[in-house]
């Protein structure tokens, strides 16, 4: 009989301390659990903002800038408005003067220039006024480029001018090549609009 009641106290039910560990058990995990943080919203670019920062705020220039942006509207097909017309029969003319002179045996600074300077050069100016009358957004800023080196040398020119000739020719060389630089920055801009489909 003892052998028995040893048996069933092995095999039997727990005790009642051992119930009341494994039931406690449970409520300390649940407890241990940290509680889930919340949840950010992400930024406009898809990455999470730091909250230590606070959020951006837009420029005065980057306000006004869309507000001009706002009021352009892209020119119709055809369209060419009088300083694209202007630019492009000057940058041609430039080109033909450029070689005529070359042909002609014109120095400079007492010596011949180069052939190949001289054909690389009307090269662009030839290519240019092309995409001028196609109204290109690159041939644009690209004869913009080359009207604001032209006022730059013109401008050194007319500090080193010893004659009436040299400083009138240097201001009208400055003032045309400037006006044409100012005048085609509006250009750019209708031509970067996109067309309504």
């Amino acid at each position: 009989m003892p052998g028995r009641s040893r048996k069933r106290g092995r095999h039997g039910a727990p005790p009642p301390a051992r119930e009341a560990q494994s039931t406690a058990a449970p409520a300390r995990t649940e407890r241990a659990q940290p509680a889930a943080a919340p949840e950010r919203a992400p930024a406009p670019q898809g990455r999470p903002l730091p909250s230590h920062l606070p959020p951006p705020r837009e420029s005065r220039s980057e306000a006004r800038n869309a507000e001009i942006r706002a009021t352009l509207a892209p020119y119709a097909p055809g369209e060419r408005p009088p300083v694209v017309l202007i630019s492009t029969a000057l940058s041609a003319a430039l080109a033909l003067a450029n070689l005529v002179s070359w042909l002609a045996g014109l120095k400079v600074s007492g010596h011949h220039p180069a052939a190949l300077g001289i054909f690389l050069f009307s090269a662009v100016l030839l290519a240019c006024a092309g995409g001028l009358w196609q109204m290109r957004s690159g041939a644009v800023l690209g004869f913009m480029c080359l009207m604001a080196i032209i006022a730059v040398l013109f401008t050194l020119l007319l500090i080193e001018a010893s004659n009436l000739l040299g400083v009138v020719v240097a201001l009208a060389v400055i003032v045309v090549s400037g006006y044409l630089f100012f005048k085609l920055v509006r250009v750019l801009s209708r031509l970067q609009v996109p067309r309504e489909h």
